[in-house]
Formats: structure tokens, sequence, C-alpha cells
């Protein structure tokens, strides 16, 4: 019953992940390849023990505060299955409703909701320049009460999406994809086709495609980034895309042919996102306070948009993909044709088809968050989850 769970205890012992503990976890690229790969053992380990009916608390008390800047499903959900699956409360914090409305300052807020808290999960993705910012904000003023002895613990605090990257998200498409294919031994070599791809809605956030390229080129994988002229990322991450690939023996590759991404490709990722330089400038408008500025920049980017409909992964360039199987992902939701929209991003035959594996995509999420919050509230995960299996507390009394 224990052969995968032991071979992941094996897992764990060959690697060095030690400085997750305690840590804040923000960039897929600020952590070594040992600490993302002992995130994905964790995820699978826990996974293992929920599907098992093992309870996996490790708190009988404690907060996970969740900060959403930003609508969200999937992502809201699975942090705060991901609190529960360790035992903490999760309590959101509205800014609605606070006192950020009377101008408390960020400084102050961070360590007014900290007093209990153990985990902050942050997603701030709408205005370059700020939302990774505003997180390390946070994560250095909790530190400053801990260390004056305001605070009883320090929360870390878990990126759950800025404007540079989205690491629960690509961390999630990572693990399907391992499983998928097999393992990570099995990636290299791997072509991914990461391209945009029309939607009839406007400014959907940079940090998807950002992460892909930042994270997938750390496994040996050929990256192809495929968009119309002037609908680049960030240049700087598509500099840690070329230091990855050099550095790990993958590939990163740009073009501005969707048909040149698709042929050959083993995995495609058509997802929309706005331009670099038009996030840029929303942000500037933001600063400014001039909503007439950024309703007139949303006019402008979706007739931008209208002139490139015919990006879409449809049955034809799925055709043309290896074997023409190649797997189909999506961070959802997904613009679909003829079903959510006239005309989208995929074709609703595509999407139908691949239904199921994108359900099974978004299904690693929450484990994946569980996980990094495991290793930084966990001194010696191993002996944890070891220690967690032999009670054989259920989880549900049948």
């Amino acid at each position: 019953m224990n052969t995968n769970f032991n071979e992941l205890m094996e897992t764990l012992k060959g690697l060095e992940y030690s400085n997750l503990y305690q840590n804040d976890f923000f960039l897929t690229w600020d952590k070594t390849q040992d600490e993302l790969e002992a995130i994905f053992a964790v995820a699978d380990a826990l996974r293992y023990l929920r599907e098992n009916n093992v309870s996996t608390k490790i708190f009988d008390s404690g907060l996970g505060i969740s900060l959403f800047r930003d609508n969200s499903t999937r992502t809201r959900f699975s942090f705060s299955s991901a609190c529960n699956l360790l035992g903490l409360e999760i309590q959101d914090l509205d800014e609605g409703k606070s006192q950020i409305a009377h101008g408390e300052t960020v400084k102050e807020t961070s360590n007014m909701i900290s007093f209990m808290a153990d985990i902050i999960g942050i997603r701030d993705d709408m205005y370059i320049g700020k939302g990774h910012t505003y997180q390390v904000n946070v994560a250095n003023y909790v530190e400053e009460g801990y260390k004056d002895g305001v605070l009883e613990q320090r929360p870390t605090i878990v990126n759950l999406q800025c404007d540079i990257d989205h690491p629960t998200q690509s961390m999630s498409d990572m693990l399907h994809i391992i499983h998928e294919f097999g393992g990570i031994e099995n990636l290299k070599g791997k072509k991914i086709a990461m391209t945009w791809a029309y939607s009839p809605s406007y400014g959907k956030p940079l940090s998807v495609p950002q992460g892909i390229a930042g994270l997938m080129t750390r496994f040996g994988m050929e990256v192809v980034l495929a968009h119309p002229e002037g609908y680049e990322i960030m240049p700087e991450v598509e500099e840690v895309a070329k230091a990855n690939a050099d550095k790990y023996g993958g590939k990163f590759t740009k073009t501005n042919s969707m048909a040149e991404a698709f042929k050959d490709a083993d995995i495609v990722y058509p997802k929309s996102w706005a331009p670099f330089a038009a996030m840029e400038k929303r942000t500037i408008l933001y600063g400014e306070g001039d909503q007439a500025g950024i309703d007139a920049l949303e006019q402008e980017l979706l007739k931008q948009n209208a002139n490139h409909t015919d990006w879409a992964c449809t049955e034809e360039l799925m055709s043309t993909t290896k074997d023409g199987k190649a797997l189909y992902m999506h961070c959802l939701p997904a613009d679909i044709t003829g079903l959510s929209c006239e005309l989208g991003e995929v074709d609703e035959s595509v999407f139908d088809r691949y239904r199921i594996p994108l359900y099974k995509e978004a299904s690693y999420k929450p484990y994946i968050i569980a996980a990094m919050m495991f290793m930084q509230k966990v001194k010696n995960p191993e002996q944890m989850l070891q220690s967690l299996l032999d009670q054989n507390k259920a989880r549900v009394a049948r």
C-alpha cells in the first residue's frame, strides 16, 4: 500500500530544501531545482494521504489570511482548501471592509492581521511593478513585527499570483505534466507551445505565460513562446527563461506564428494576455487616478485583439502537433468558441475532448499550495509526513 509513499520519501531524502523553512515563496526562479522538486514530492505525498483517508492536519489552530486584489475562483478555493487540509482557519481580508479605506498603511495592516496568522496568501496581478513589490513589502513588515516582538510568529507569504509570476499555477501545471509523461526524467526535449490566443475580453495578466516560460525551461523542455507582434511579455522574464534553458539543458525560442509553435508540439498552452507595453501604460494611468484613460485604453486593446481572431486553438492546429495528440492545457476559465463566446481561445470540440485532463490539471493546485506552506512551516517534512501516515488518523470517520 505504501509503495508510492515510500518512493516519495526516498525522493525527499535525496534533495536539499532546508532553505524553504520559514521562508516566503515569491517566484519559482528564486528557488533551487531541489526545492521545486521537494514541493512536487510533498504535494504528491499530501494527496496520497488524503486519498487514503489519513488526516494531514499539522496545525491545531492558526489563521491563513487570504488577500485577493483581483477576482479568482480556482486559486481562491485552492488556497482555502490547502489551509483547511493542514488545519488552518481561513480568513479573507476584504480591503473594502477594512480600515485600509480610511488610510491605514500597508505596514500597519500587515501587522494587525498577523497576530495569530501563520500564512498570508496574496494575489495582486493587475498592475506592472506593483504586485510583486506589494508582496515583498508585506513580508518585510511582518518580519519587522516579529523581530520587534509584536508578532509571536512570523507568517510566511505565498504568492497566489502577482504581476511577474503565478507560481502556484505553473507548479500545478508542471506537476500535471510530470504525471502525464511519467516523471521528471521524461520531460527533457518535450516541446511546449506557450501561445497567445484571441479573447474578446481585456487585460488578462502576463504572469501565466511568464510563469510557464520561467519554470518549464528548468526541466530540459523546449519552450516556444508565440504571440502576434506587440504582445510581448516582460523582457526580464525572457532573460530568466533563456538563462534557465542554458543552465538546465532546455530551449527557449520566440515566434510570431501560432502554427510554427504548434508544429510537433508535445504540449500546447494557448492563452490570452495583455501586451506588456499596454500593462505598463495602464499602471501609469492607475497611478494618476485616470479612470477615463483606463477605459479608453481598454477599448483600444479590444480593437487590437480583434485583429488577431485567427489566433485560436483549432482542430486543424491540433492535428499538426506530435502525432496529433498534444496535451492541451489552460489555467481556466478558457474563452471557448461557440460556447462561452462567439470567437475565443479554443474550439469547443478541442476543449471538450480535454475537459477531464484540464480538471485534473486544476486539481493539483490545492496540493501545491499546501506543499509550499508545509515546507515553510515544517522543519523536517519527511519525518512529519511519515508521522502522519503512522498515526493513521482518519480524516473522515467511516
